[in-house]
């Protein structure tokens, strides 16, 4: 009850200004840090024509090179139980890109976890008409990216279909070994706030060569980088064959503001993908 008011308490305090979205990005923490920044994306799902939803998060424990399918068939929440497509399962099995994840490493993972109470909660009033396919991202190469973006992009051409890529933006802290600071920005958190807008206007342009350069130039420590990567492709792929989309940030937030080296803190962003 205590986690079904609190998803019903953030969701309330947003407005719906980009359904049906056909793939959101939002963020992973804890409710406490980012349940009200992640709100802002799971607000434009469309219960009534999603019937799929892929759920894209990264890999933190186990050293992946591919991407990773789990084992099991349904995967529990407290409000309820969300199936696995044995289906869609099937057809990405067949392509061979993918491995099994353990057991251990699907309950370990929070990329995904952190999902499915918010899925459950958007998807609540057709709760039993659609499935999820969890898929585990490792630490892609470019071209890596790329095939795993042109194998989804089918899959996202289908406005039945809803993508959710799980990342957080700049962990900054020694902690998180990472402490790019433009002093021009002003205090720390200012500075951080300037390098993941300048990430989220990228994703925004939805160009993978242009993130990947920017990462390659700040190591911004954008978590989910390898899925946002994939996204990304997947979307190029379909621009090619002529579909118009456009992606919005609509909530960006920090854990906490940095004001100096011994501070930490963990970035937010919501956004979502529309299909004109």
């Amino acid at each position: 009850p205590q986690l079904n008011a609190q998803l019903e308490g953030w969701l309330s305090q947003v407005q719906s200004t980009k359904r049906p979205a056909r793939a959101i990005i939002a963020p992973h923490a804890g409710y406490t840090y980012c349940g009200s920044c992640a709100a802002h994306a799971y607000k434009q799902v469309d219960p009534s024509v999603t019937r799929r939803i892929f759920i894209l998060g990264p890999s933190h424990h186990v050293p992946l090179s591919r991407c990773a399918l789990s084992s099991v068939d349904i995967y529990r929440t407290p409000l309820y139980d969300l199936r696995i497509d044995q289906k869609i399962y099937g057809e990405l099995w067949k392509t061979g890109m993918f491995e099994r994840m353990s057991l251990q490493t699907d309950e370990d993972e929070h990329s995904i976890e952190m999902h499915l109470p918010y899925t459950a909660k958007a998807m609540e009033s057709h709760k039993d008409e659609f499935t999820i396919i969890p898929v585990l991202v490792g630490a892609l190469s470019e071209s890596k990216e790329q095939e795993f973006g042109k194998l989804f992009s089918k899959y996202l051409a289908d406005p039945s279909n809803l993508f959710v890529v799980s990342s957080d933006f700049c962990h900054w802290g020694q902690r998180f070994r990472y402490s790019y600071y433009d002093e021009s920005q002003g205090e720390i958190y200012r500075s951080i706030e300037h390098l993941d807008k300048m990430g989220m206007s990228i994703i925004e342009q939805l160009d993978p060569v242009s993130f990947s350069n920017y990462l390659k130039k700040y190591h911004n420590t954008i978590c989910g980088r390898h899925p946002i990567g994939v996204l990304l492709n997947a979307i190029t792929e379909l621009q090619k064959n002529g579909m118009n989309m456009s992606f919005s940030f609509l909530n960006y937030a920090q854990s906490s503001q940095c004001r100096n080296w011994q501070d930490s803190s963990v970035s937010y962003a919501a956004g979502a993908l529309t299909v004109h």
